[in-house]
């Protein structure tokens, strides 16, 4: 018991008295700590916390006080907003949401063609070039003049969470201003569950990069749809048919392959460890999540892009608060002034997300979910390749055969859902972040 007290009391004290620590000379002890992803991540979850708990205090004041009925003054209507929201839940969009899908089935196939060509060059740019610099920010240093020299890395997941979103929090809100929405109802605050289940997955998805390869990561994220079917069961109560239980099984065994048949290969980077699939895990969880909690938010009368304003504004207050918390924010500042190619690719990252986003609303407005998921697909393929390309990855025979089954799939779960659904129209689908 002593020498269980003994390894646990300096994890407490360093999450409780980080600086005290530090002024103290032990700056080397409180650096080696940072550098474990897990204290990392229970630091950002204590940063979260500091907004997450005085809000959920407000919230219960104002709905025990009746505050709806009772409450005056300039602050509420934003109370009111933020708290109650302004209509009842409706099960389908204005006919704003539904015009350009309509407009869409009856121009001429050449100008459809045009149409369909530039949604997939759109996505396919967008989200491998997010990839490649993905892989680059997290995997390789910067300042190095010569191959000798070592550089220095960037390490914080949470500023790049951060730089996404609040690009796509503009992005969307210009969107909103330029173009006629749907009367939004939903109470403000409910975004903030998947805006928090949000950035832990992408948080995670940046950190699994240094502990295991692009294309493993790929292939995981291609994987989600098994714990997305278990959570939809938790959360939203749903049913599944024979087939969807079909693929997920051959997901399981394609990704199994991979994995298993993966050798370690010179540059750490594609070495899988435990740790990077414990973060994989989390990724997955977080983002089944994230999936389950919008598709009950779409339930309120609101477009994609209003869900993806709402989330990307929570998301902006956690993670600048806790990187203001932590004093991450400014160190991350001074790595860009110091690094002007990170400051770039930093950018870059941003704008491939925000574009991204709006090349999906686009297609799917255009051509359907099925459409969109047969291209985005494809994309996942096509980023395997140009990780092994362009980072050196190798892939096994077994390995490869493992992506094609993982791949088979996916595609049999497009054609069985397009030939289940007919000529239904569908619910808008959740927003897709990155």
């Amino acid at each position: 018991m002593p020498s269980f007290s003994w390894r646990v009391w300096p994890v407490l004290v360093l999450l409780l008295f980080p600086s005290a620590l530090a002024s103290d000379g032990e700056s080397s002890l409180l650096q080696d700590w940072h550098d474990v992803w897990l204290f990392r991540f229970l630091l950002n979850l204590l940063g979260y916390s500091t907004i997450i708990i005085p809000g959920y205090f407000l919230i219960s004041y104002f709905k025990r006080t009746n505050y709806l009925e009772t409450g005056r003054g300039i602050c509420h209507p934003l109370i009111k907003a933020c708290v109650f929201g302004s209509e009842a839940k409706a099960g389908l969009l204005d006919d704003v949401s539904l015009a350009p899908r309509n407009e869409a089935d009856s121009a001429s196939p050449t100008r459809q063609a045009f149409k369909l060509i530039f949604c997939a060059a759109g996505l396919q740019t967008s989200y491998l070039t997010w990839g490649v610099l993905q892989e680059r920010v997290m995997t390789r240093s910067y300042g190095a003049t010569s191959p000798e020299e070592e550089g220095e890395r960037f390490k914080d997941s949470q500023f790049l969470v951060f730089m996404n979103r609040i690009l796509a929090l503009t992005v969307s809100g210009l969107w909103c201003l330029l173009f006629k929405q749907p009367r939004h109802g939903a109470p403000m605050y409910k975004y903030s569950f998947a805006s928090l289940s949000n950035i832990m997955s992408s948080w995670c998805q940046y950190e699994a990069l240094k502990f295991i390869s692009f294309p493993t990561q790929v292939l995981a994220k291609a994987s989600k749809v098994i714990p997305v079917m278990l959570m939809g069961k938790v959360v939203s109560h749903k049913s599944y048919e024979y087939w969807e239980y079909l693929t997920a099984a051959l997901i399981s065994l394609g990704v199994s392959m991979f994995l298993l048949s993966s050798a370690p290969s010179k540059h750490p980077s594609t070495v899988t460890t435990f740790s990077g699939v414990v973060i994989l895990v989390g990724y997955i969880v977080f983002d089944s999540f994230t999936s389950n909690w919008q598709d009950n938010l779409f339930k309120y009368k609101m477009s994609s892009v209003q869900m993806m304003f709402g989330v990307n504004l929570f998301s902006c207050l956690f993670t600048v608060g806790s990187l203001l918390e932590q004093g991450a924010f400014f160190e991350s500042l001074a790595f860009m002034t110091r690094h002007s190619e990170f400051a770039l690719h930093a950018v870059l990252l941003s704008v491939c997300s925000a574009c991204g986003q709006l090349f999906i609303f686009y297609t799917i407005a255009q051509f359907g979910a099925a459409m969109f998921t047969i291209i985005m697909t494809l994309r996942q393929a096509i980023a395997i390749l140009l990780s092994c390309f362009l980072y050196g990855h190798t892939v096994t025979v077994v390995g490869g055969f493992g992506v094609a089954v993982v791949f088979l799939a996916l595609f049999l779960r497009v054609y069985a859902r397009s030939r289940m659904k007919g000529g239904r129209r569908s619910a808008p689908p959740p927003v897709q972040k990155v």
